[in-house]
């Protein structure tokens, strides 16, 4: 078997069945992950650096990828664009620096959610968790589209135009343009969006919000400046407004 792309299946009582491919080089922290992301009943799939990660990712098609951002042959960043290009498997991504540049990047290629490290195994599996659940609510029944002024959401086909024209979203920013237009009116809290949006309580990281607004309202509107549809509400957070 190739070291690079070992599996390790779940105990036989396991209540999960998914499988979660860990992308790392630290074979301590490898080693790590796969004990408990098994104990809570995943499977794990191993690859040690980017080349075999992203192989790994094609072949096996796991459920949730956890990737670190620093990785030789080929970076977290880079195997997140590429995958990103043809699947929309959850990524969480796993960082040891501490410039808000590269977890700004790495959200802006399509991953899901980030960890700095150092950080604690019962954060990181509550996060692959909730992860998987908001990709399993995802699957649930839609309205097909929304309507606002120039805008034309179609939640069914995960598309979106203004004035006719396709308007290409990262999937992060395609999920939280259909949560708010689905509740359209309604004001939510940054923790709120974050919460249902990103699916946990995720403390301390209300800025990723505003940046998905940002991007949101640069595609969208026609003066991001003076929005008309993605709103601020002052001393609240944001809604949508038709």
């Amino acid at each position: 078997m190739n070291a690079d792309a070992a599996t390790t299946r779940p105990a036989p009582d396991a209540a999960a069945t998914k499988r979660v491919l860990v992308i790392e080089d630290e074979a301590s922290l490898v080693a790590t992950l796969s004990y408990n992301l098994r104990k809570h009943g995943f499977g794990v799939l191993a690859a040690t650096d980017g080349v075999a990660g992203l192989q790994t990712a094609r072949r096996e098609r796991p459920d949730l990828i956890v990737l670190d951002l620093m990785l030789p042959k080929m970076d977290g960043l880079e195997i997140c664009r590429r995958l990103r290009a043809e699947s929309d498997v959850p990524i969480l991504m796993l960082t040891a620096r501490t410039e808000e540049v590269d977890r700004v990047v790495g959200l802006e290629l399509g991953a899901d959610d980030y960890l700095t490290k150092p950080f604690g195994m019962r954060e990181l599996v509550a996060r692959v968790r909730a992860l998987l659940r908001r990709a399993r609510s995802s699957d649930g029944p839609m309205p097909d589209r929304v309507i606002a002024g120039a805008i034309e959401l179609d939640l069914r086909g995960h598309s979106v135009t203004r004035e006719g024209a396709a308007v290409a979203l990262k999937p992060k920013e395609f999920e939280l343009l259909a949560f708010l237009a689905q509740h359209a009116g309604q004001a939510f809290t940054r923790e709120q969006i974050l919460q249902r949006v990103w699916g946990y309580d995720f403390f301390g990281g209300s800025r990723t919000v505003d940046v998905h607004m940002r991007w949101l309202r640069e595609k969208l509107e026609s003066d991001p400046a003076r929005p008309a549809h993605l709103l601020t509400v002052r001393g609240v957070g944001y809604k949508f407004s038709r």
